[in-house]
């Protein structure tokens, strides 16, 4: 067993992805409701597959969005995604949308708003948040590794610079650790979806070289080992030509792990996209995320996974777990109350401090809820750092 390689695994999908599309189009609906009516109470389902898009879901709202604004919406966010054209099975001019939202249930809403004005937890829900000194920005390295493969890939698509890409995509990064030094990229795969007249052997030469950029960019940043001679999958079946929502239907919440920290992490099986901010699964997600990182960022430790659990209708979270993995300055027990001390995870804090009100969903769903390349949300901030420190 000597030779046994210590190897972890992380995958990303692009923004047409069928269950991709289903999270930015509900995260769309959610932000739509957000610019006119920040009270808004929204839970969308979307379903997609050939040429038909369902929206399934509760909305409460002082404001009525109508179908036809909520098709609208719907067609130009499937067009940004890049679905422009018929043939591929799925397009924004010829989708049939059919939508079946509805009022919310106001057993429901009762108990978000409680007497004292807290904001009671939309539902019950255990929920993780995880940093890690192994990658950039906190954020675990074969997932930060594969999220940028598809959004690097993805940006030239949306550029026009790789004409025979088309919108849906996943990679699979394969990282191998060693005990003593950096670790280094063991196996690479991209399945993207092409022109058909577009040559296997040419296609896939050009991803590599775009792979080997980023790897490269990696190594110089400290986080790997320089190497090229990584085991390298491009479309393994040898065709990808019929994909998106015509080649595999899709539904929102199915990429919980892509969503978050690419299994390096816990997860409490909640997904984010398609809920406001009252949904603990999305919005202490977010906090949690903050409070990990800035406990890393701080040197109490190089990993850190806090979890919280929450009871539906009550505002503080009935438990709080910090686990380390060995890595922390201090105990397990104490670091919990550490974050207990600094970090306010009642939902009324949690929405005031990071302005969860703002209609700003759709970008977490295209390009990530963390390590945004685009975006530095909130919840990326380092702002408790000194504070963090004092406990060292």
């Amino acid at each position: 067993m000597s030779d046994f390689k210590k190897l972890f695994s992380s995958e990303s999908v692009a923004i047409g992805h069928p269950d991709k599309i289903c999270d930015i189009i509900s995260d769309t609906i959610v932000d739509a409701y957000l610019q006119v009516d920040p009270q808004a109470r929204v839970a969308v389902e979307t379903l997609v597959t050939s040429d038909l898009l369902m929206l399934a879901g509760e909305i409460g709202s002082k404001v009525s969005l109508s179908e036809q604004e909520i098709a609208k919406l719907v067609r130009a966010k499937i067009r940004w995604i890049g679905y422009d054209n018929p043939a591929l099975g799925f397009s924004y001019d010829t989708v049939e949308i059919i939508n079946k939202l509805h009022q919310q249930s106001s057993d429901i809403a009762q108990g978000v708003i409680l007497d004292n004005g807290e904001i009671g937890a939309g539902d019950q829900g255990i929920i993780y948040g995880y940093a890690t000194s192994d990658g950039p920005n906190y954020y675990p390295l074969a997932k930060a590794l594969a999220d940028e493969i598809v959004y690097r890939l993805t940006k030239l698509r949306m550029q026009n610079k790789i004409w025979w890409l088309k919108p849906d995509m996943k990679s699979q990064v394969t990282i191998q650790y060693f005990p003593d030094n950096l670790p280094c990229v063991n196996t690479i795969v991209v399945a993207a979806m092409h022109d058909e007249t577009a040559e296997t052997k040419y296609i896939k030469s050009e991803v590599k070289t775009i792979v080997d950029a980023i790897i490269a960019k990696y190594a110089v940043a400290g986080f790997l080992q320089i190497t090229t001679d990584y085991e390298y999958f491009f479309n393994p079946t040898g065709r990808f030509v019929i994909g998106g929502p015509n080649g595999d239907t899709g539904v929102t919440g199915r990429k919980i792990i892509v969503d978050s920290y690419g299994g390096y992490s816990r997860h409490g099986g909640g997904a984010f996209s398609g809920k406001d901010y009252t949904k603990v699964d999305r919005s202490s997600s977010y906090a949690l995320r903050h409070a990990a990182k800035n406990i890393v960022a701080a040197g109490l430790a190089r990993i850190c996974e806090i979890q919280i659990a929450y009871a539906i209708g009550v505002a503080e979270p009935i438990s709080i777990n910090v686990d380390t993995f060995g890595t922390g300055v201090k105990g397990d027990t104490e670091l919990a109350k550490i974050v207990d001390e600094v970090f306010d995870f009642r939902p009324k804090a949690i929405i005031e401090r990071f302005q969860l009100t703002k209609p700003l969903y759709q970008q977490t769903a295209a390009f990530g809820h963390f390590n945004n390349p685009e975006t530095e949300f909130s919840w990326e901030k380092l702002d408790e750092v000194e504070r963090l420190k004092s406990y060292l």
